[in-house]
């Protein structure tokens, strides 16, 4: 099997950061070019999608990369091609069974999905839901190639698959006809494109399965890393079902509130992906070669140094969206004459989720830790029941707290999270809580003065709404909050900077 020498952990992570950037700013686009649609069609266009998106994160992306990687590092070259064979075929024939019955069973879904009393067009979803179906096995698909890859560290082809789909989805939407079947039809040649893309460089470097149905002794591995996953995909679906049921309630919200809860979902993503899971994943194979070979003290040392990646970027982030949180969600308003309830959604949401960034970055590193050394039942176990707290919360402060009620849930949740794991590691390994504490009683006040400099600024700015005081907004507003965020960084000597800088240096 063919190998390149292997870049530097800062190298990878540069690769994936920027490939997750151009995805996130090309699906801007995409959801610029969605918002232009009728409010009606993206209404449903909406929920139509969550129905394959409620299985792709287990039988796919996350479940398939936190659960294969670690036991494919474990294998010789010959063994590896055997069970990436093994599996790929497993998963086509599982996803082609959930293919079918997702087509079957649309109405009763889009029933569970829709509030009774819904401000959604129920026939219109029902008809969406049964042309994006495939999309699931396409994504899966796709998460095979991005697994194979990542785990010999080929970050490049899987880290810009997604801006392929984007891009790809952009033409369909700007060249086919704007109506219902061309905008789920646009959505499946994207995931066309995310996995073609990856195909040339799994056959370069000897990658590239032939699907078969066999066993493979490691296959067991894999799947009992996977079967925890369900509890997780579970509840996460339980969440992400009750939000949907509430944001499409007529009497609690108008229409247009699940588009620009869309909207609000596409910028924290993008946040969050660009400045969290993208150096995460790139340190992920690390983590799990520090697991398999039992060097603890190194593996402590890596969890310090992702921790203090994430969360310096993801401090500031959260302050800017907080602080410019409106102007953020005019860049979806492409037209003067936009709809005020998707943005009033979007901005609402949005700046309550800017407070989740810190508490789930730290999650999220800590859930890979368990996932590299194959302790998969205590990381899963956390997450299903944050998320169903996180259910709870929404319940209990969405109706007192409105937009801001969805954000502060999902804060308290990974707060409580974020400890629970910490916890858990400790009574492990021994965390390095000091190191952890001292990076971020700095960071944190650091973004938080930033972020009012940014608001300050923002009050002399015209108002936001249209995309270009939107731009303007982010760019003046943005600029100043982030030039106090590095000055001060500098001045405490933070060492997160000084790789910035010697990187804008190269």
């Amino acid at each position: 099997m063919a190998s390149a020498p292997r870049r530097s952990l800062g190298a990878n992570t540069l690769i994936v950061m920027a490939g997750t950037l151009g995805s996130r700013l090309s699906g801007i686009v995409r959801q610029q070019i969605i918002n232009v649609f009728d409010t009606a069609l993206t209404d449903a266009f909406t929920v139509a999608v969550r129905v394959p998106n409620l299985l792709r994160e287990l039988l796919a992306e996350g479940a398939l990369v936190n659960s294969f990687i670690p036991v494919y590092k474990t294998l010789d070259d010959t063994e590896r091609r055997r069970l990436a064979q093994v599996f790929s075929g497993v998963m086509i024939a599982v996803n082609l069974l959930l293919m079918a019955l997702g087509i079957l069973a649309a109405p009763w879904v889009v029933d569970l999905l829709t509030s009774t009393n819904s401000n959604v067009d129920r026939d219109l979803a029902v008809y969406m839901t049964r042309l994006v179906m495939p999309f699931l096995m396409l994504i899966s698909l796709s998460s095979v190639a991005m697994g194979l890859l990542n785990a010999d560290e080929h970050f490049r082809e899987s880290s810009f698959a997604p801006v392929a789909f984007n891009v790809a989805s952009i033409v369909a939407l700007l060249l086919l006809p704007d109506t219902a079947t061309w905008l789920a039809f646009g959505w499946l040649i994207g995931g066309v494109a995310q996995l073609v893309v990856q195909l040339p460089a799994l056959r370069r470097f000897g990658l590239l399965p032939a699907p078969a149905l066999g066993r493979h002794p490691a296959l067991g591995r894999v799947l009992r890393q996977m079967a925890p996953f369900t509890l997780t995909a579970g509840a996460r679906q339980i969440l992400n079902v009750y939000v949907t049921r509430l944001l499409t309630n007529a009497g609690q919200f108008p229409a247009g509130t699940q588009t620009g809860y869309a909207n609000a979902e596409a910028l924290f993503t993008m946040a969050n992906g660009l400045f969290v899971v993208s150096p995460v994943l790139a340190l992920f194979p690390r983590f799990s070669e520090r697991a398999a070979e039992k060097d603890w003290p190194a593996f402590r040392a890596l969890t310090v140094q992702a921790i203090r990646t994430t969360t310096f970027f993801a401090a500031i982030m959260s302050a800017l969206l907080l602080a410019l949180a409106p102007y953020a969600v005019s860049l979806f308003n492409l037209e003067r004459d936009f709809a005020p309830t998707k943005f009033e959604a979007g901005a609402g949401i949005l700046s309550g989720w800017a407070l989740a960034l810190v508490p789930w970055a730290i999650v999220t590193v800590l859930l890979r830790t368990f996932y590299a050394r194959e302790r998969t039942r205590e990381a899963v176990i956390v997450s299903a029941i944050g998320f169903v707290l996180e259910v709870v919360l929404y319940r209990l402060l969405v109706p007192s707290l409105g937009f801001m009620g969805f954000g502060i849930s999902t804060t308290i949740s990974g707060l409580l999270m974020a400890g629970a794991l910490t916890f858990m590691y400790r009574r492990a390994l021994g965390f390095p809580g000091r190191e952890v504490a001292g990076h971020l009683l700095r960071v944190v006040p650091l973004a938080a003065a930033s972020g009012l400099a940014a608001w300050a600024v923002s009050l002399v700015l015209p108002d936001p709404g249209f995309i270009l005081p939107g731009l303007l907004g982010l760019a003046v507003a943005g600029g100043v909050g982030m030039g106090v965020y590095l000055t001060g960084a500098l001045a405490l000597r933070l060492p997160e900077v000084a790789g910035v800088m010697r990187r804008l240096k190269r």
